[in-house]
């Protein structure tokens, strides 16, 4: 049974978000891959992953290990039931399990698509542009502002109107004003 792209997204953002890794499986074709684009010191992740079961470990169950609180927004939604290709910016917070530090970033999603009649992501490359690291005294603040928006699809204008007015979120600030 096809999966539209937007469900394909939304699926693997809950997973993410939730820690749900066994919701992969309904977003993910079994051979796909993973590629990142670390733009930053903030935050570190593997090149590269293969196969859904270390997809999965990367992007779900890995993470998961270190952040939570986590809350990811698409900033664009797809048009079509199917798609072979669709990029689109986003935008995450999380704090730290250990300390309760704050990070928020920024950066751009390029899902691939297997064919029509499946529709789940065959390849998927995430860049990370901008993360953000706060102390854990702006965690209250910044997390009500990410519950507060409209999730997991978000407007970056929508966002941008409402963050905090945090020095250290400036470069956060400036991604999403761009994208208008």
């Amino acid at each position: 049974m096809a999966i539209t792209a937007a469900d394909a997204i939304s699926t693997y953002i809950l997973a993410k978000d939730d820690n749900r890794p066994q919701l992969m499986t309904r977003a993910f074709v079994d051979d796909c891959e993973l590629e990142m684009v670390v733009k930053t010191d903030a935050i570190s992740f593997p090149s590269s992953a293969n196969g859904l079961e270390q997809v999965t470990q990367v992007l779900v169950t890995g993470f998961s290990e270190q952040y939570e609180n986590v809350r990811t927004f698409c900033l664009s939604r797809p048009g079509s039931d199917h798609l072979p290709h669709f990029r689109c910016d986003w935008l995450v917070g999380m704090s730290a399990r250990q300390g309760g530090a704050v990070r928020v970033g920024c950066g751009h999603y390029a899902w691939h698509f297997a064919a029509a009649d499946d529709g789940r992501v065959k390849k998927l490359v995430i860049d990370i542009e901008v993360m953000c690291v706060l102390p854990v005294e702006d965690a209250a603040l910044i997390l009500r502002w990410l519950s507060a928006l409209p999730y997991p699809w978000c407007q970056g204008s929508e966002a941008g109107k409402a963050i905090p007015d945090i020095d250290a979120l400036r470069p956060i600030a400036r991604f999403l004003c761009d994208r208008n």
